[in-house]
């Protein structure tokens, strides 16, 4: 047996050897979480059989992954805040809500469609000025993943951080977001283009009931068109060079 050899099946040894630790503490209970992912983190960096020896360590991954999100999230806010992020682009452009598709059908009828038009066209400046807001909570949210998040991660396909960051924070960016969103409505004319409409709307003889909630739909638009350019973003740092601007960036996703 040569040198080479000897050192991978030892390291192998060593591999299985930790992982039977970390099952013991595991199912003892007596290990603290501390002690735990020591265990995994240092279990994650050693080789892997068979494996060469330019395998990114769980510490290039970890690094790496929160470099491209931070990067990614990054350009997307910009790309997304500014005059025309959502209105001018099709993929994400904020719709009105369907509950006023009556409202358009009968104002529209009534020569009054461009009042429409108009709180359509706020909504969207509204998650435009809005999305800038949100940078800190992905920012933070990549601050918290940790090292069983991002070895799945790095396994699964090209857009498998964008998904994980949609499943699990959707509900507390709706939160955080919501007061951000309704305060832009505010600001940037909505809600006076809102009441104008239903109040013209109202004004028609025999029309039903109709309510609509700006805040939430626009929250919920606006979240959407987010991670719609973050999966592009990460499918990107992944596969283009180009995009891979960093050492660590290019020792993990470089192929």
């Amino acid at each position: 047996m040569d040198n080479t050899q000897g050192l991978r099946q030892g390291l192998f040894g060593k591999k299985i050897i930790l992982a039977v630790c970390i099952a013991f503490f595991m199912t003892s209970g007596e290990a603290n979480s501390g002690l735990l992912d020591q265990g995994v983190q240092l279990l994650g960096s050693l080789p892997q059989q068979g494996k060469g020896q330019n395998e990114p360590s769980a510490g290039d991954m970890n690094g790496a992954f929160k470099e491209a999100l931070q990067i990614g999230s990054e350009r997307v806010v910009g790309q997304l805040g500014r005059p025309d992020g959502f209105n001018a682009d099709p993929a994400i452009h904020i719709p009105l809500p369907e509950q006023l598709n009556t409202v358009k059908a009968v104002l529209g009828k009534a020569g009054m469609g461009g009042l429409l038009d108009d709180l359509e066209l706020k909504m969207n400046r509204a998650a435009e000025a809005a999305t800038p807001k949100a940078k800190k909570l992905f920012l933070q949210a990549i601050s918290e993943m940790t090292f069983t998040d991002v070895k799945t991660i790095y396994n699964g396909p090209e857009d498998a951080a964008t998904r994980y960051f949609q499943e699990k924070l959707t509900p507390s960016l709706a939160r955080d977001m919501t007061p951000i969103v309704d305060s832009s409505l505010s600001q940037v004319g909505a809600v006076q283009a809102y009441d104008g409409v239903m109040g013209s709307y109202k004004a028609m003889p025999f029309v039903p009931d109709v309510k609509a909630n700006l805040t939430q739909h626009v929250t919920n638009k606006g979240i959407e068109g987010i991670f719609h350019y973050l999966g592009k973003e990460e499918a990107a740092i992944r596969q283009n060079p180009a995009r891979q601007t960093s050492d660590l960036l290019k020792r993990v996703f470089g192929k």
